[in-house]
């Protein structure tokens, strides 16, 4: 009994390493796939949406200024949400932003939902390179 309660613990342990490292990868898509959709808006409406409109003007039509000159019935994502981060946390969205100053900043908290930290609770931004744990 006392050796299977090891083995259950190492591979535990083990599983759960590869469920944190896929939820890092799964952020670092998504990240991209929403600059790729940020782009889409840009070219449509000169812009990017302001830090103050977010990451909702891809759903819904900002309604205060800049107001979109050209946007799609339906909104940029389908499903009309924006995504959470692999750990239901909203990603967080700056324009301009501190690290891209001509275009926006996008990134996750990460598994800590709090600003920095370290191995899968560091924060995964469009300016950071994803890190294998």
């Amino acid at each position: 009994v006392l050796i299977i309660g090891l083995l259950t613990g190492v591979v535990g342990y083990q599983i759960f390493q590869q469920v944190d490292k896929g939820r890092v990868t799964t952020a670092r898509t998504q990240i991209n796939t929403l600059e790729s959709v940020l782009e889409l808006y840009r070219m449509d409406n000169g812009r990017f949406p302001t830090t103050e409109q977010g990451l909702t003007a891809l759903v819904r039509a900002p309604s205060s200024d800049p107001v979109p000159r050209s946007y799609p019935a339906g909104g940029y994502l389908k499903g009309g949400n924006v995504p959470t981060d692999p750990w239901n946390n909203p990603y967080e969205y700056e324009s301009p932003g501190q690290h891209n100053s001509y275009a926006f900043d996008l990134w996750s908290l990460g598994g800590d939902g709090n600003p920095g930290g370290a191995g899968t609770d560091a924060d995964i931004g469009n300016w950071t390179e994803i890190e294998v744990y």
